[in-house]
């Protein structure tokens, strides 16, 4: 009985340790292929582990370089705003200093006074040089805001404050004179921050002493340089008025040269022709026929001849009476100014061409052009009309007596016949010598450039 139990379990167990075999078997088979299947996925994850410390191991480095760097870039920056404030405040200083014409400024320049003549600048200016010895005198020029002592005494602090107080205001006088004595139209603001920064200069000199200049004295070196330049302008102004009044009295001098020349030119013609009449009525008396036809031919000549030398004489008397009848002229020289480009003056002259031609022999390269000559009792009030009305259209908007305005023909024209004026305009300027020198070197241009083709394709080589 137990012998068959004992089989019995044997069975059981190997058929139990058979079928955990198989299962085992089928489990390992299933796991082979998961693992086979699923072995990429479980590298990655390791790997992405192991990155992921990486990454974040990286991560706190940059941040402590971030830190690091935003510190540098910090004081980087800094450095080089207080490097480039100083290099900046440098070139200005040395600009100030530097008397080359590019370094110099060349904005307007308001005037700050408004004496009528040169002589009443100079009044000025003298007395702006008094006020500022009775400052020096008074020792309100420079102010010490301490009292000091030297070894215990302080007659020898009194001293050395007022050497102190004297050094500096040699040193600033001695920059605002250099100043007062370089200062021209294009430099009068660059001298003005110069004496400014001579004076912040030899204030901080004086800071650690506790004495300063007084600004009232750096005023009237502002002013003084003003006057100086304003002096030296009203100088200029007034040459240049001069050498106008002289250049019109010159012309006015022509005009009566060639108004007496002209009447006395027209006396001798009209006693010669009175005289030729004369004669002639007196061979008349005795004259027949032929002779007779022929003397009254020339008699008729004659007195047309008469005639004109008595218009003439009448004319230039009448020019001689009215002394402000002339003609205002419109002329151009294209070749010297460029297209629309107009000069409008006046002349006095009898023969206006005259005035032209000499403006065209004096300074310009090329002969001017005629477009109109325009005769008027009243010359100058016609030509400022002419000036007032393009004064817009000036070239020169410092010296309003160069007569040269950028305006058309058709303008000018329009002007002219909306006040009355009739006048036949010439619109096209002839500029004779202009376009021959255009032409030349036109044809020399085309030779040079042909000389240059036959060199490249026959080089002298060949």
């Amino acid at each position: 009985m137990y012998t068959a139990i004992f089989v019995i379990l044997f069975v059981v167990s190997a058929s139990m340790a058979g079928l955990f075999v198989t299962l085992f078997i089928t489990k390992k088979k299933e796991f082979d292929e998961y693992f086979e299947e699923f072995k990429d996925v479980i590298d990655i994850n390791k790997e992405t582990k192991k990155y992921q410390k990486e990454l974040e191991e990286r991560r706190r480095q940059y941040e402590k370089f971030a830190v690091k760097y935003a510190t540098i870039e910090h004081k980087l920056k800094s450095s080089y705003a207080q490097k480039r404030s100083v290099y900046e405040n440098l070139i200005k200083e040395i600009s100030l200093l530097e008397e080359q014409a590019e370094d110099l400024s060349y904005g307007l320049y308001e005037p700050h006074f408004n004496f009528d003549t040169s002589e009443r600048y100079k009044i000025e200016i003298q007395n702006i040089k008094k006020q500022q010895k009775e400052m020096v005198r008074a020792k309100n020029a420079a102010t010490c805001g301490q009292e000091w002592t030297v070894a215990g005494s302080k007659s020898e602090g009194t001293k050395m404050t007022n050497r102190t107080m004297k050094l500096m205001l040699r040193a600033f006088n001695n920059e605002c004179d250099a100043a007062v004595l370089k200062v021209r139209w294009n430099n009068v603001q660059k001298m003005r921050e110069r004496v400014m920064k001579a004076y912040e200069a030899i204030n901080r000199l004086g800071e650690p002493v506790a004495i300063e200049i007084n600004p009232n004295f750096l005023e009237l070196k502002v002013k003084e340089i003003g006057l100086a330049y304003e002096y030296q302008e009203k100088l200029r102004a007034e040459k240049e008025e001069q050498r106008r009044i002289r250049e019109q009295m010159r012309e006015e001098e022509k005009v009566r040269r060639e108004i007496e020349t002209a009447m006395q030119d027209a006396i001798r013609e009209e006693q010669a022709y009175n005289k030729a009449l004369e004669k002639a009525r007196q061979e008349m008396v005795s004259a027949q026929g032929e002779r007779l036809e022929k003397l009254k031919t020339q008699m008729s000549l004659l007195e047309e001849k008469l005639k004109e030398a008595e218009e003439k004489n009448r004319r230039a008397q009448s020019m001689a009476e009215r002394t402000k009848s002339g003609h205002v002229y419109v002329i151009s020289n294209i070749g010297s100014f460029g297209e629309e480009v107009y000069k409008i003056g006046l002349t006095r002259r009898l023969e206006p061409k005259e005035r032209v031609k000499e403006l065209g022999d004096a300074s310009v390269p090329f002969a001017f052009d005629i477009h109109a000559m325009i005769y008027s009792e009243n010359a100058p009030e016609l030509e400022n009309a002419f000036h007032k009305h393009f004064r817009d259209k000036q070239i020169n908007l410092v010296n309003s007596r160069k007569e040269f305005f950028a305006v058309s023909l058709d303008e000018i024209e329009e002007h002219a016949v909306a006040n009355g004026l009739t006048v036949e305009f010439t619109k096209i300027a002839e500029a004779k010598e202009y376009r021959e020198t255009m032409a030349i070197l036109s044809a020399n241009n085309k030779e040079h450039q042909s000389k240059q083709i036959v060199n490249n394709k026959f080089p002298a080589s060949l």
